[in-house]
């Protein structure tokens, strides 16, 4: 019997399953800039590492200030290629843009799994867990999920990051139940579904567009979805 749910954040509860590195080539290749895939992909990989080492992102930042850092160091890297203008107006405007156009989807999108977690929450108690920079709470009261969960498990202030299972256990811990007892919503297989599945939690896949071709259907995974509303069919 299901009597509690853990939800995780980033690609899940904004983006319907997608993986981030995807959404914001997407919008990259809606823009028209020309530069492959293999070259973002690069400069990607080049912004999130310097996130991780480097305390650039504070406890005060929104998301969309959160997005405009990442983009920045994305475009750092490509000007660093020569395969985008070095300075001037163009730089800046490609940026702003940029964020724009995912700014805007991840509005909508959020709305969207608002709705779901509201109407799980008059059932059941919710938990959400994730890998993130220590300002997730900032950016859930900026597009007003603040309140929906009972206990918010961060990474940057609980000093344990995803894959390792003892994330997850927090939040069974959080929700003071037995862990059968779970549902753990997650978008990433290797980061959400193995460690969940490990600690003996049910499984969700939200199972969107992802970084590296998936080498399992289903796998471990209790279930797969392709959007948060079907958690209330």
């Amino acid at each position: 019997m299901i009597k509690g749910y853990i939800f995780d954040y980033g690609g899940t509860i904004d983006t319907c399953g997608c993986h981030w590195g995807m959404k914001i080539w997407h919008a990259y290749e809606q823009l028209g800039f020309s530069v492959t895939e293999e070259q973002y992909r690069e400069a990607y990989v080049y912004a999130e590492r310097t996130l991780d080492k480097n305390p650039i992102i504070q406890p005060d930042f929104t998301f969309r200030r959160t997005l405009e850092e990442k983009i920045r160091l994305q475009f750092e890297h490509l000007q660093l290629q020569g395969l985008v203008a070095a300075t001037g107006f163009s730089l800046a405007n490609n940026r702003a843009k940029v964020v724009e156009v995912l700014y805007n989807d991840v509005v909508r999108t959020v709305a969207e799994s608002k709705e779901v977690l509201l109407k799980l929450k008059e059932s059941y108690p919710l938990v959400l867990v994730s890998n993130f920079y220590g300002n997730i709470g900032v950016v859930l009261k900026e597009f007003g999920l603040d309140g929906i969960f009972n206990e918010i498990i961060e990474s940057a202030v609980v000093k344990v990051r995803k894959p390792d299972p003892r994330i997850y256990q927090l939040g069974v811990e959080a929700l003071q139940l037995p862990s059968e007892n779970i549902v753990v919503v997650g978008d990433s297989y290797d980061k959400d579904i193995v460690p969940a599945h490990s600690i003996g939690c049910k499984t969700v896949w939200i199972k969107g567009e992802s970084w590296t071709p998936d080498e399992q259907e289903q796998g471990v995974a209790d279930r797969v979805i392709t959007s948060l509303k079907e958690l209330n069919i």
